[in-house]
């Protein structure tokens, strides 16, 4: 990691911020299928809303289990009946069919490439491309993502680089900076999360 920490902090303005901030350790594993129900159920909600709405659909399975075809054969009021929507209802049972149509329980995602996992995985309908990269960045522990969708990743760039410009202009300025961290764009947006985080906190004291 201090390879990675001094590459970052060549960077001014992550340089100011890194000793400020412990970055939690992941916990890489090959099996994101639960991830995948996780990030439906997460959309457009609080974390804790979250994950009160997913303890509640874990619940509907008397071993906690949701397997593909269990999820296929559970009635979709069920589901409602939890707290999600019909369409994110829709959204997870899409998973389930694809999980079984391509027999993808063992599947070695990684030793695949982010780019082939960002495709196949986003070909589902209901998970977009920003659901794949929380996977690849927090699951799959792949160093070198940059959400640039990510409505958080925007506003602490925007705090942090003082970016005064708007839409795809800023955008294109937040790649650029982000293009001199390669090759830990992950890294370099986990450190601007909690650094925004830590200023929330902070302001609401």
């Amino acid at each position: 990691m201090s390879n990675i920490i001094e590459h970052l902090s060549k960077d001014k303005k992550l340089a100011e911020i890194i000793p400020l901030i412990t970055l939690p350790e992941i916990d890489t594993h090959n099996d994101i299928y639960l991830d995948l129900l996780d990030s439906i159920v997460s959309q457009q909600l609080s974390v804790k809303v979250a994950t009160v709405i997913f303890n509640r659909f874990l619940n509907l399975f008397d071993d906690l289990s949701p397997t593909p075809q269990k999820i296929l054969d559970l009635d979709i009021e069920a589901m409602r009946g939890c707290g999600l929507s019909y369409q994110k209802a829709g959204y997870i049972k899409n998973i389930a069919q694809y999980w079984i149509d391509h027999h993808e329980l063992n599947r070695d995602w990684l030793s695949m490439s982010d780019e082939d996992i960002i495709k196949e995985l986003s070909s589902i309908k209901g998970v977009g491309k920003w659901t794949v990269q929380m996977i690849l960045m927090f699951r799959l522990n792949r160093l070198d993502i940059f959400p640039i969708d990510d409505l958080g990743i925007r506003q602490g760039m925007t705090h942090l680089y003082q970016i005064e410009s708007f839409g795809k202009e800023a955008m294109r300025e937040m790649t650029a900076i982000a293009e001199n961290w390669k090759p830990y764009r992950s890294i370099a947006c986990r450190y601007i999360w909690r650094w925004k985080d830590t200023l929330k906190m902070n302001n609401e004291q």
